[in-house]
């Protein structure tokens, strides 16, 4: 099994210098209950800064650091000041708030940057130090952003992964920061890079597409030489662990002294003190509510949790000081001398304390401005073994896609939100237990440990990245292949592709006409001894016929939708053509290329093609990633597919692709040929995966692929096709 080295901001510990030495205790919550399993499995490592004291002395250091070594824990070591400016700084003091879409938190001059890229360095080097090759490398969240780049520097064939904890917010809002495609490239360091929902991966993609101008499939980005994964990985909690406490006899009897005796309906909050978990809403709806509804008072009381949450920074100071006038407000507006409207607490709660106030709940109220996942809503719904309760949920926290039997409620709307809550109050019995039932069957089956497990399968099956792992690269590789093989074989099959392999990319399809060379070297070729040589293109039947229409080759038109042998020169189509999809698309593809300038559209018998060489980079891989999402949907009940190529989108028939122009190969006629295929986009991964594994397949220039070997161009495919030529390849090699 592979070792697995989780990265994080923070070790899971917490450190406390005593008289006699340092006191070490593990932290309990999401991220550290969900990995201290696979942790331990795997026999890895876990990296980040303990949070000790600057002001250690030797013996107490080395006292700490025997301890870390014990848990197989390894700090990264940090200065008070570059924690100030990495993570008060940077990551809090900007990302945090820009992330949460709260830019009035934002500070007038983003400053620590120099601080936060210094910090990343740091872990950097730590990770290096300690990976081993086959170790799996884990980085979580926003504090880490440049990581995955870095260690992609360090380590070119590492496995890494990169895990979002908090929203990506749009692409408007993510290109304000002057640091945007550094935190972009650094991510795209990842093999795989994971978010809590679709939405945030969506923006993710677009910001890729926008800023970086890459074109972004959906679920993959294709760099050079290698291909990042993106995935949607919901965070989930210990669902078995909260329902085995929520039925513990001590907590259920907590709970019932928290209910008393039932003349007061309780709402529940929990929230750590944080701008983002929007308190001051829930409280003027909380107001309001009992406003309108006068007939609530001394019948309802809110239990609202706030957990101290980064005491030293001034607006965290000014924000604390906001709900506790709020709460003071509330309380002397209707408070009497048996009733209390708010009972605020301002600490953390023990966990059996926290599970306590879930079951004593008829409410519980989940209402961040934002939130990337917002675990507090599933700990809820884990600790209701009695199938009882009600959550209302901010249609802006992350789970509330994946919650949506639960009271969706916008917390912005405070007269909306009021009505919410009284309605979550009044809810009849049958109701409330028919909401909770698939809310309890979700959570409790895609629990955090369904989390780890399905990032890191995911991780682990993807090919590491760097040079060991890809296609052997030149054409003397080529060459030396073609000639160990065509010394055991008869005869030489060739399948070529067009555009990108055997003539360069022009600006417009008309200009990619073939030189003399090109003709001279594909009749020659034809003309080698045992020699059959395919063309294969996405290019209509008509062009093909215009440019290669003399020589005595296959030619294979549309990825092979209709091709013409060399002997009777007839055209053949693989299916019927038309297509009730056609219209509707031509009509979109027209109206995508009034709005993109140096786009064109393609008509062809079975296909449709949309090029945008000629627009601008980025303007045009922003329309083509917005022509295939809508594209997908329009489609998708249709027989066809939607292929991206090498700045082009193509609509063609389903089964309709570059596989299909093999001819038969019976065993005998497999074990007596040499075939060498070559192409330069995903259209030749379809040819090179319909082939026998002794097949000679070669990619052109970057990009994940199936091949076996790569060529870095035109220039060098022609290469090797001329030594066939010129040298037969007669020559036996030395086997030496």
């Amino acid at each position: 099994m592979s070792r697995l080295l989780i990265v994080a901001n923070r070790l899971p510990i917490t450190v406390t210098a005593t008289e006699t030495g340092v006191e070490v205790q593990r932290s309990m919550g999401g991220l550290a209950t969900g990995l201290m399993r696979p942790h331990e499995q795997s026999d890895g490592l876990w990296i980040g800064w303990s949070g000790a004291p600057d002001d250690l002395d030797a013996e107490r250091q080395a006292r700490l650091d025997e301890e870390l070594a014990a848990m197989r824990l390894v700090n990264v070591p940090l200065s008070s000041d570059q924690v100030t400016q990495f993570y008060e700084g940077f990551s809090n003091g900007v990302l945090w708030p820009l992330f949460h879409y709260l830019l009035d938190q934002m500070p007038l001059h983003v400053s620590h940057w120099e601080g936060y890229v210094e910090a990343n360095e740091a872990f950097a080097d730590v990770v290096a130090a300690h990976y081993r090759p086959g170790d799996l490398i884990w980085v979580h969240d926003y504090q880490l952003l440049l990581l995955p780049g870095l260690l992609r520097d360090r380590l070119p064939g590492a496995r890494i992964g990169f895990f979002l904890h908090i929203p990506f917010p749009s692409e408007e809002l993510f290109r304000t920061l002057p640091a945007r495609d550094r935190l972009l490239q650094g991510m795209l360091g990842a093999d795989l890079v994971g978010f809590h929902t679709p939405a945030y991966l969506r923006h993710f993609a677009t910001s890729l597409t926008d800023i970086l101008g890459h074109s972004v499939e959906i679920d993959r980005v294709q760099l050079p030489g290698r291909e990042v994964r993106l995935g949607v990985f919901p965070m989930g909690v210990d669902a078995a662990s909260f329902a085995a406490m929520a039925a513990d006899p001590a907590v259920e009897a907590e709970a019932r002294t928290i209910r008393g005796d039932g003349s007061a309906r309780i709402l529940v909050g929990v929230d750590r003190l944080d701008y983002t978990k929007g308190i001051p809403r829930r409280l003027l709806a909380y107001e309001r509510m009992l406003e309108i509804h006068p007939e609530l008072r001394k019948r309802v009381r809110l239990v609202q949790v706030a957990v101290p949450s980064r005491t030293n920074v001034g607006a965290y100071q000014d924000f604390r000081a906001l709900v506790d006038g709020l709460v003071g407000r509330i309380n002397g507006a209707f408070g009497t001398p048996r009733w209390v409207p708010v009972h605020y607490i301002f600490r953390a709660l023990s966990e059996s304390e926290l599970v306590a106030l879930y079951r004593a709940a008829d409410v519980m109220l989940v209402t961040p401005l934002r939130d990337g996942m917002n675990l507090v809503a599933k700990e809820f719904i884990a600790s209701r073994v009695d199938g009882d309760g009600v959550l209302v949920l901010s249609e802006f926290a992350g789970a509330s896609w994946e919650l949506p039997e639960a009271l969706q409620v916008n917390p912005y709307d405070v007269e909306g939100a009021a009505e919410v809550f009284y309605r979550a109050l009044g809810m009849p019995r049958e109701e409330r237990r028919a909401r909770l039932t698939p809310l309890r069957t979700r959570v409790q089956t895609f629990d955090v440990h369904r989390w780890v497990a399905s990032f890191l399968e995911q991780l682990s099956e993807l090919t590491p990245a760097g040079p060991r792992s890809g296609p052997a690269a030149g054409s003397v590789a080529v060459h030396r292949a073609l000639a160990w093989r065509l010394v055991e074989t008869e005869s030489l099959l060739l399948l070529l592709d067009y555009d990108g392999t055997l003539v360069p990319f022009t600006p417009t399809p008309e200009l990619a006409r073939p030189d003399r060379e090109l003709l001279a070297l594909l009749r020659a070729l034809a003309g080698r001894p045992d020699t059959e040589v395919h063309v294969v293109s996405g290019r209509p039947q008509n062009t093909l016929e215009e440019w290669l229409g003399e020589l005595p080759v296959w030619l294979h038109a549309e990825h092979g939708f209709v091709s013409r042998d060399p002997e009777t020169r007839q055209w053949v189509p693989a299916a019927e053509l038309g297509g009730s999809w056609r219209e509707p698309v031509l009509a979109i593809l027209r109206e995508i290329t009034q709005r993109t300038p140096g786009s064109l559209v393609e008509i062809k018998a079975a296909a449709l093609a949309w090029h945008y060489r000629m627009a601008d980079q980025e303007t045009g891989a922003r329309r083509a990633n917005e022509l295939r999402l809508h594209l997908n949907q329009l489609l998708s009940n249709q027989p066809v597919e939607i292929l991206a190529g090498n700045r082009v989108i193509e609509i063609r028939p389903y089964g309709v692709h570059k596989g299909r122009i093999v001819p038969p190969l019976t065993p005998e006629r497999q074990a007596a040929t040499a075939i060498l295929a070559i192409g330069d986009d995903r259209t030749d991964e379809d040819l090179f995966g319909a082939l026998p594994s002794d097949a000679i397949t070669v990619r052109v220039g970057p990009g994940a692929t199936r091949a076996r070997f790569r060529l870095d161009g035109v220039a060098a495919v022609r290469r090797v096709l001329h030594s066939l030529v010129e040298s037969g390849l007669a020559a036996v090699p030395d086997k030496r």
